[in-house]
């Protein structure tokens, strides 16, 4: 048991609970800079997610607040990509030798994007409100959610990050559907991919136990925690102050 390992998990589930921002973005840097490897950190965080990600997936399907078939559409497509993904690097890997410098490149950039997206979602989310493509029904959107599903699975396999962040500003954009079930379908789909990438990575040995337990027994409380002050705490300026953290520590991982 490592105390510090337990802190930092209660620190990153408390942050999550709190702002709403994914864990991967907050805890994967976070790991790869105090000296765990890339490809250790990717694979623990997604059986870590995936582990998480189950308990609010049954929460809401009590709740009835998940879109099934929206979670279907966006499976098809990001399961095989994000399997796709962790073969890819295994390959490299082989061949190479350089997986984890594309990880951690990978890492940087995906941060990065999800910093700003965070950003956009926090101070413009009118914006994505009520445009033509939101208005379309679901079986006219399938190909395109199908594609959404494999780009994003593809990011998730290499980086872990994004199974909830990248995912929840698309259905934000593209999907007509009240709050409380975009959150419960996009918890949903991240357990299925999560739990997917998950499997492969630790098939591949590339999961830390451990330090994944370790992290469990502080995220858990820390959530909790976090969730119960959120309604308490002004949240916009957290979420855009936790923005530029990981916007920083993307391109400290490139740089």
């Amino acid at each position: 048991m490592s105390i510090g390992i337990i802190v930092m998990g209660l620190l990153v589930g408390f942050l999550v609970g709190l702002t709403g921002v994914g864990g991967a973005s907050l805890l994967t840097p976070v790991l790869v800079l105090i000296g765990i490897s890339p490809s250790i950190a990717v694979g623990t965080d997604l059986v870590y997610n995936s582990i998480t990600k189950f308990f609010g997936s049954m929460q809401h399907w009590r709740q009835k607040t998940i879109d099934f078939t929206l979670v279907k559409y966006l499976a098809i497509g990001s399961i095989p990509s994000a399997i796709c993904a962790v073969g890819v690097l295994h390959l490299f890997d082989s061949f190479f030798h350089n997986q984890e410098l594309i990880i951690r490149h990978a890492l940087g950039y995906v941060l990065i994007i999800v910093a700003l997206m965070t950003l956009v979602k926090t101070f413009l989310k009118e914006q994505f409100e009520w445009n033509d493509v939101q208005m379309k029904p679901i079986h006219e959107k399938k190909r395109l959610t199908i594609a959404i599903g494999a780009i994003g699975g593809f990011v998730v396999g290499l980086t872990s990050i994004g199974s909830g962040s990248l995912f929840a500003l698309a259905m934000l954009y593209l999907y007509k559907m009240n709050p409380s079930k975009l959150v419960g379908t996009d918890i949903a789909h991240a357990f299925l991919l999560a739990t997917s990438a998950g499997l492969v990575h630790a098939g591949i040995g590339n999961v830390d136990y451990v330090l994944m337990f370790n992290l469990l027994l502080g995220s858990i409380p820390g959530v909790m925690l976090g969730s119960a002050l959120s309604s308490k705490l002004p949240t916009k300026p957290l979420r855009a102050i936790m923005a530029v953290i990981i916007l920083i520590s993307g391109f400290k991982l490139i740089y």
